[in-house]
This record gives C-alpha cells, structure tokens and sequence, in this order.
C-alpha cells in the first residue's frame, strides 16, 4: 500500500486524525477507570469496547495496558504545567497576586471541573505500582516549576536554604489536597473563592520561607 492511499481522508479526516481520536478515546476510558479504582481488572479487550474500537487499534498507539496508563497520567500533568504556565506567562505585566490568582485558576479549570483527574493525579487513584512512580514524577514536576518560578521572585541566593525546596513541596501537596476535597464536593467554597484562598496562601508562604530563609542565612541566624 502507497504512503498516499495508506494516509487518505475519510469523510474529511486524515489517518493521522484518526489515530489520534482513537488514542485519545483510549485514553478517557482509562481514565475513568483508573479514577473509579477499577484498574487493576481492566483488560484490552475491555477498553476497546468501552471506547467503541476493535482490539486491533489498541496496539496502534499503545504497546500494553502500563503504557495506557502512563499516557493518561502525563496527558493530565502536561495540561496542568500547560495551563498553568500559560496564564502565567499572559499575565507578566500583572501584579504578583494577580499573576498567583491566574495560575491557581488555571489548575483548577484542568483538574477541579474533572473529577477523574484530579483523583488520578492528586488523589492517588493511578492504579498500579508503576503509575504511581509516574504520578509521583509528575507531582515532583509541578513541584520544581514553582522552585524555578520562586527563584525569580526572592532570589537565587535563598536556595542555600533547605526551605527553597520544602517550601515549595509543601505549597504543591497543599493545594493538591485544597482542588481533590473541592472536586470532590467536601470542600464548600466556590470555585472563585478556592483559586482566592489558594493564591493568596501561595503569596504568604512564598514570602514568610523567603524571610525564614534569609533569617536564618544571616550571620548570627537560625
């Protein structure tokens, strides 16, 4: 089969885009698996019928149910550093608070308006030892774009400090837990409200480490 036959449209839609709408059909059926605790059962043939595919596009994109897995975890914390980096970098000429309030907003529309994420990606619901080390990979990614992003704002000189990367580890598991109880419905604030609280504890913790670290890197400090 030619290149050309091999990747024709059908009905205005290119091989290359049906492949990407049956990866991305894989994925969203995983993924509410994974989030109900029902992972561990799951099968490939299971998966296909849910997503409405024969078992042979299966294979097209993934080579076994770990690597589904995976996918589904790093789809979710890419859109998270995404959107949250891209609020960010909207908002530079802002305010710190306003650029903080944007950002945390931007976390709460990925993972707060869909349950499924939220419990895969912060409530731990991944489903197997390997997908675990996955989302603790990308917690710990999250966790070093907020050291990066601290560094420009209280200075290189600070991470000296143990509390430059604590700090930041406690923030991120913080506003994890905050978004999982708030999509989970135990949270009863408004989704305005959360991104306010969430954004104004990111400023007071960021600035009471700052001042602790610098105490404590003074001559004579802690």
């Amino acid at each position: 089969m030619s290149s050309t036959s091999s990747e024709r449209s059908y009905g205005g839609e290119s091989a290359a885009d049906r492949s990407a709408r049956r990866r991305t059909a894989l994925v969203d059926v995983a993924s509410t698996l994974m989030s109900e605790g029902r992972w561990r059962a799951a099968t490939v043939a299971g998966i296909c019928a849910d997503a409405g595919l024969n078992k042979r596009y299966f294979y097209e994109s993934f080579p076994d149910l770990d690597t589904l897995a995976d996918a589904v975890i790093d789809t979710i914390s890419t859109e998270v550093a995404q959107s949250a980096i891209a609020a960010y970098l909207a908002s530079l000429d802002a305010p710190l608070d306003v650029q903080a309030r944007r950002a945390v907003d931007a976390i709460i529309g990925v993972l707060g308006t869909d349950r499924r994420k939220a419990r895969i990606l912060l409530g731990g619901a991944a489903g197997t030892p390997a997908a675990l080390t996955r989302r603790s990979d990308a917690m710990a990614g999250l966790t070093a774009i907020l050291v990066e992003h601290a560094r420009t704002i209280h200075g290189v000189e600070l991470e000296a400090d143990s509390l430059a990367h604590t700090a930041p580890a406690f923030v991120i598991g913080g506003t994890a837990q905050a978004i999982l109880s708030w999509a989970e419905g135990t949270l009863p604030v408004s989704r305005e409200q959360l991104a306010d609280d969430l954004a104004e504890l990111w400023l007071g913790i960021g600035a009471s480490a700052s001042d602790l670290a610098r105490s404590r890197l003074s001559p004579g400090g802690g």
